[in-house]
Order: structure tokens, then C-alpha cells, then sequence
């Protein structure tokens, strides 16, 4: 048990002991009564290779009805995204015989049956049959190869409804193939061979301590020494990408370090991140309180473009410790895995914190500051080219998040999507911009993380928050009209692209006819041709046209998604002879036209168009301070100490 959980337990025994006393009940040997006895739980991961998961559990019950259930809103994926669908072989056993079980016809993830007279206990077993290499999305995606496995341990339990996840205890096991090791927060209480028996935990600490497990695995401390432990656990699909550069790792280093500054407090006893090395896993991030589910291309760490790509993961997940696990919003603070979550202070969940994990990437070097330029550059593009915002604000956006997780990614700028990270982004640098500009550079949104995110060091809880709180802690850093700033952007529809706080940290959205390198890279690793800031068009490198920007030259001539560009100019139609023909139309000399299959039929289309190539780059606007390279600076320079600095007084 983790000693959060213990001094909650001993505070409850402390008032009942005290409420004891009052009723002049307590005895001077009176001993408070024993809570009911844990769930076991065992999982045996051995046939991980095949992607099924047997797991077993005995669950205390007594006579009579009883109701058991699938986590369904899992922490972090902000949505009813517990795989119960991948429930197969589900058996329930009482005293040596099978019960019959039923599913609930409304609620789809709980489970009824009854327990016979005289028994105590009920035994459920089933497989979690995972999903296929590289499908699906978050946890409930592929999640094992031939040679690793992360281990969700939602996916694999039932419980009784009716009591809150962190009063609800679990006693699990794990048996992983012979000669894996595995990494995790939970802590251990024994290994013996493939086996591990983790201490009792509450259910809630269960859920936020996922197990990577795999045959080829590498333990690397990170930060600075004498400090709070932090592990990169590494899994990987080959021995080799185990291997990072000597100046990554420094790069995590300094990403512990820049983190510590910056929130000036731990509140775990150790971290670790959980990095899943394949090319047949799903790959996304999931946060959790002392650990991460980080998922990535086996090179992603040896590999110089796939590191240029990922290197936001790692500080996104990271921070989350702070900004999602600490301190959550109040809505998103569910007593159990059933209770719907209501997600509309997504802008702050998860916005805030890709603002300062593209800070913290910057300011651990584990990008420079040209790239990360060039990254805030094709953002502020992106958001250019969001139409959708003129019908949907932003906050709308973070409500449905459950549905947009899962949405279509064509006509994106028209619908809008999970635009809550990344137009947050411009949107929490908008505040930082305004926090040092009114104070004279006195103070800035680190401050605030200080302020907002501190507390005792150490494991602790879940401290809930508002947008009261948020506000009044902005205004205590720097008073402003904070609540109608925050208002009008999340909550008011607008053509207008937030860029703001991107000019007044003194740069500005410009265009080139060359690619950034950062753009380039995207493209070849990810096979796509991105012409979005010139006529409006991604494609897949074959043609196949993935999306289309409303109002920009294809879309004006009629062109849609799902249809692919054969020619341009009569010329069959590839990257380079795509981008000639578009930088020819400069002066407006050449013209246009592309040949586009759709269906079993082809047109062509004469397009309007004579910018030439024009791709997005950051501009530096002398009249103004450079304070973008400021927010960049990390807040300890080389060689010294990480001491955190002391959060403002309240």
C-alpha cells in the first residue's frame, strides 16, 4: 500500500476512534474493526506473444444478488473506453460450481448473478483478448508483442459496484514469460521466477499503476542525484533500440530537473516511465500518478527523425503528475470507474499541460530552440487554418471529447477535433505573454505552476480544482481580468486564430517556399505531403488526399477527401512534381490543374492558386521583447544544483 493510502486509513481510524471516545464506547483495549478483505487478482501474461491475458480473481461476496462491473471510464482517456468487448471465456464459480451470470441490458459493462447460501467468496475468471498489432486507440489498442506487453490493469478485473475505487482494496499477481522483467510503481511484496505478488492497494492505485513487462528491458536512472528516484523502464522489440545516445539520456535528466524547478515539489516517492519500444503497439501516452504509459516506434529513441517527432511525449505525460493526477478538475474526479466523467476543463487538463511539456521539451534540450520554433510555426498554422472555430468554440470541444477521440479525421478544420491540446497551447501562452509583460518580467506562468500545482512533497492525493481556483490563482500571480481572458477564448466561437501570445512574445506567423526541417521529417516518417498552407491539401504521398482546408484553392475548386490526385499538369502525379508545379504558379504565369480519381471516375480540376510553395516559420518581430526565448530558457543552467524554488505565499 502506497503511504498515501496508509495515512488516509490511519486519519479514518483516528475520527471513528475519537467519535468512539465522545460516545463513551471505546474501551481502554478496544481495537477498531478489520475493513472487508481484499480482492486477489492474478494475472498470468505468458501467452502475451499471442495477445491474450488470462486473468482470475476471487472476489469476498456475500449470499444473494450481486452486481459485478468492467471499468468503463478510465482515468485519462476521458471516455467509456474499457475494452469489455474483448471479454471472452468469462466463467463465475462459487463452492466448486458454475453460476449462471447475466449482462445488464442497459448498462453493457455490468454483470448480475447470485451467490449461493453458505459462500463467501466468488471466483470469476476470463481472457482479455487484445487487440491486433498497431490497431485500435489508448490502452484498450494493441498492447503486446512478440517480445513486450504493457498491462492495463483495468482491462483485466471486475468488482463490486457501490463503494469508492480508493476504499475498495486488491491484492494482484503477475506471471509474465519466462526471462521478461517488468517495471512498475506498484510496489512489490515478492518475486519468485516469472511470478511477482504486488502489497495490497486500492483499487484506484491499481488502475493508475500499469506493469511493462518484456524480454528485452533496461532500468536507466534519470535527474539529478539525492533527489526524488526517476526511471526510464524501457521494453523494447530489439536489443539495439535499448541503446539511447549518452546525450538523450542527458536530455531526461535535465527534463527531471527542469520539471522540479518548475513545480517546485514531487508528490510521488519515485517515478517512472513505462516506454514501449514497437512497431506493433498502438503508440500514445497515458498518465499516471508516479508512472507513465509511454508508447513509441522501436527506434523512436536511436533514431534522429523519430526522436525530432516524439520528443514531446515523455515531457507531456510527465507533467500530467502535476496537471491531471494532483491536481484534477473536480468534474473529472470520479469516485469509481462507472461514473461518467464531464470533461469541459479539458483546456486546462490537458491544454495547460502540452503548453508546458513543449516548454519543458525545449528547456531539457530535448529539442532546440529552433525546433521548437518551427513546431510552434506549424501549430500556429494549424490554427489558421481551424474554419471550425468560427461554429464551435474550443470549450465545446473538450465536452465531447469522448466522441471526438474516436471521430474522422477528414474535413478535421471544418468539424474541429481534440483541439484542446493544441490551440491551448496558444492559448496558455497568451497568459504567460501577459503574466510577464504586466508584471515587467517579474513573474510568468511558472509562478502560477508553483502556486496552482504545489503542496506537500511526497505521494499524495487528488486535489480537486474549478475555474474559481484557476482564476484566482492566475490573479493572485499577476491581477487581471483573468475569468473574462479565459471566457472569451474557450467559451466564444471566432474566425480569428489565437496567435496573440505568440506575437507578443515577439514572434509572428510567416511563410517560406522551402520546408522546415521539422516539416520535412514529419512527412517522410509519417508518408504524407502536406500543402496545407498553399493550397489547402494533405495527401498521402501516393495521392490519396487525406483532408481538404474549407475556403483554400482545392477546396474552392471542388475537391474533396477520399479522392486521390493522379496528375498535376497532365503529369503523373508525385511529391516533386507536385511541389514544381505549385512553385511555378508564382506571378501567376503557370496554371494549375489536377487530375482527381473519384470513385470509378476522374475530372479534372483547374485550380486558382499563384502564391507558389509557401510553408510556415516563425519570424522575429524586432519591435517587440523576445520573450518566447525566455519561457524557453531553463530554469537551471547547466552544472547547477536543481533546488525548487519556493512556491508564492498564499
Amino acid at each position: 500500500m502506497k503511504p498515501s493510502c496508509v495515512r488516509v486509513r490511519l486519519l479514518r481510524l483516528a475520527c471513528l476512534w475519537i467519535i468512539l471516545l465522545g460516545a463513551g464506547i471505546a474501551g481502554a483495549g478496544a481495537q477498531p474493526a478489520r475493513g472487508p478483505r481484499p480482492i486477489d487478482l492474478d494475472v498470468d501474461a505468458s501467452e502475451a506473444a499471442r495477445r491474450i491475458f488470462h486473468a482470475r480473481l476471487v472476489i469476498p461476496a456475500a449470499p444473494g444478488p450481486l452486481t459485478l462491473v468492467y471499468p468503463k471510464w478510465i482515468p485519462g482517456e476521458h471516455g467509456p473506453t474499457g475494452p469489455v468487448t474483448d471479454v471472452a471465456g468469462l466463467k463465475m464459480r462459487a463452492g466448486g460450481r458454475d453460476l449462471p451470470w447475466r449482462r445488464d441490458e442497459v448498462d453493457m459493462y455490468a454483470f448480475h448473478l447470485e451467490v449461493p447460501e453458505g459462500m463467501k467468496s466468488v471466483e470469476v475468471s476470463f481472457d482479455l483478448l487484445s487487440a491486433a498489432p498497431a490497431s485500435g486507440k489508448f490502452s484498450a489498442g494493441a498492447s503486446a508483442s512478440d517480445k513486450l506487453a504493457a498491462i492495463s490493469w483495468n482491462q483485466v478485473l471486475l468488482y463490486p459496484p457501490g463503494r469508492a475505487s480508493r476504499d475498495i482494496q486488491f491484492r494482484a499477481s503477475l506471471s509474465v514469460p519466462a526471462g521478461w522483467k517488468i517495471g512498475t510503481a506498484l510496489p512489490i511484496a515478492s518475486q519468485s521466477g516469472a511470478r511477482t505478488v504486488f502489497a495490497p492497494v486500492s483499487l484506484e492505485t491499481l488502475v493508475d499503476s500499469p506493469v511493462l513487462c518484456g524480454a528485452y528491458f533496461r532500468e536507466i536512472p534519470i535527474g539529478p542525484p539525492g533527489k526524488v528516484p526517476h526511471y526510464l523502464e524501457l521494453a523494447a522489440d530489439s536489443p539495439e533500440a535499448l541503446e539511447i545516445p549518452k546525450e538523450i539520456k542527458a536530455g531526461y535528466d535535465r527534463l527531471v530537473e527542469e520539471a522540479l524547478a518548475l513545480f517546485g515539489v514531487a508528490h510521488y516517492s519515485s517515478y517512472r516511465f513505462l516506454v514501449s519500444l514497437s512497431d506493433h503497439v498502438a503508440h500514445f501516452g497515458l498518465e499516471h500518478h508516479a508512472s507513465s504509459d509511454d508508447r513509441l516506434p522501436e527506434r523512436a529513441l536511436i533514431d534522429e527523425d523519430w526522436r525530432k517527432l516524439s520528443a514531446g511525449l515523455l515531457p507531456h505525460e510527465f507533467v500530467h503528475s502535476w496537471n491531471a493526477k494532483y491536481r484534477r478538475p473536480a468534474d473529472l474526479a470520479t469516485a469509481d470507474f462507472q461514473q461518467p466523467m464531464r470533461t469541459s476543463l479539458l483546456w486546462v487538463y490537458e491544454g495547460l499541460t502540452q503548453y508546458l511539456g513543449t516548454v519543458l521539451e525545449a528547456r531539457s534540450g530535448l529539442r532546440t530552440p529552433e525546433q521548437t520554433r518551427e513546431r510552434l510555426a506549424l501549430l500556429a498554422e494549424w490554427a489558421r487554418n481551424q474554419r471550425g472555430r468560427a461554429w464551435r468554440p474550443l470549450e465545446d470541444t473538450a465536452t465531447a471529447a469522448q466522441l471526438l477521440y474516436q471521430a474522422r479525421s477528414d474535413w478535421s478544420a471544418w468539424r474541429r477535433g481534440v483541439d484542446f491540446y493544441d490551440e491551448s497551447v496558444l492559448l496558455w501562452m497568451d497568459v504567460d505573454t501577459l503574466i510577464r509583460e504586466k508584471t515587467q518580467g517579474r513573474r510568468s506562468l511558472d509562478d502560477f505552476c508553483r502556486r496552482f500545482h504545489g503542496g506537500p512533497a511526497g505521494p499524495a492525493g487528488v486535489k480537486t480544482y474549478t475555474l474559481d481556483e484557476v482564476v484566482a490563482d492566475l490573479d493572485a500571480v499577476a491581477p487581471y481580468d483573468w475569468r473574462a481572458l479565459l471566457t472569451e477564448r474557450v467559451t466564444a466561437a471566432s474566425s480569428r486564430a489565437p496567435l496573440e501570445g505568440l506575437e507578443r512574445g515577439g514572434w509572428r506567423l510567416a511563410y517560406a517556399d522551402t520546408r522546415s526541417d521539422l516539416l520535412k521529417t514529419g512527412e517522410d516518417k509519417n508518408d504524407i505531403v502536406n500543402l496545407t498552407a498553399s493550397l489547402g491539401l494533405l495527401l498521402k504521398k501516393d495521392g490519396w488526399i487525406l483532408d481538404i482546408i474549407p475556403g483554400k484553392a482545392a477546396g474552392q475548386a471542388g475537391i474533396a477527401p477520399g479522392a486521390r490526385v493522379v496528375a498535376v499538369n497532365s503529369r503523373r502525379f508525385t511529391p516533386e512534381v507536385a511541389r514544381a508545379a505549385i512553385a511555378a504558379t508564382r506571378g501567376g504565369v503557370a496554371p494549375l490543374e489536377l487530375l482527381v480519381e473519384n470513385d470509378d471516375y476522374f475530372r479534372t480540376y483547374p485550380v486558382n492558386y499563384r502564391e507558389g510553395e509557401k510553408y510556415p516559420r516563425l519570424e522575429r518581430d524586432a519591435a517587440r521583447p523576445d520573450l518566447l526565448s525566455e519561457i524557453l530558457k531553463p530554469l537551471v543552467p547547466p552544472g547547477a544544483p536543481a533546488t525548487p524554488a519556493a512556491p508564492p505565499g498564499r
